[in-house]
């Protein structure tokens, strides 16, 4: 696995592989009609604003020349937290085929790194409560949820729960 900072021209690359794990991933826990309208053209244009001139940082996973994954990385948002000492995980996805093979887990792991790089001893993410498959792998990586929750609307409202890892 190559990770590599994003670059403008990465977007539209990016954008598909958001859709195609949002529609992979989600389904069963976000609505289908919410996961049909996911729109590669204006998510490049979202992703492409954000690799400019966003506070996050968006680092790409590439397999033979193709973008396969993504990562956005930042400081912890959460009011109840001190972004000073804690980073947070903002987005980390995989295209479906690449799933089961390690990339996450090494996405994770230069997540955490590049994090700790940057003086932060605690990381947090969000993952969907529902989403099983998420929860089991962050707890396999060491993340344990924290009790935090709150409810992210997406179009839809639902249900989140924050996980959280000394590094």
């Amino acid at each position: 696995m190559n990770l590599r900072k994003a670059c403008p021209d990465d977007a539209a690359a990016i954008a598909m592989v958001r859709v195609d794990s949002w529609r992979s991933a989600y389904r069963g826990i976000v609505p289908d009609n919410r996961l049909e309208r996911l729109d590669c053209a204006r998510g490049a244009e979202r992703f492409r604003d954000a690799i400019v001139t966003g506070p996050e940082e968006l680092y790409v996973t590439e397999e033979g020349g193709a973008i396969t994954g993504f990562l956005v990385l930042g400081p912890c948002r959460d009011s109840d937290i001190d972004a000073r000492s804690t980073g947070e995980i903002w987005g980390m996805y995989l295209s479906s085929p690449y799933w089961r093979r390690g990339i996450g887990r090494s996405m994770c792991r230069e997540a955490e790194g590049t994090l700790k790089s940057r003086g932060h001893s605690g990381v947090v993410l969000w993952v969907f409560e529902d989403n099983q498959r998420a929860r089991r792998f962050y707890e396999a990586m060491g993340f344990t949820s924290d009790g935090a929750r709150k409810v992210l609307d997406i179009g839809a409202s639902l249900n989140a729960v924050r996980y959280r890892k000394s590094i």
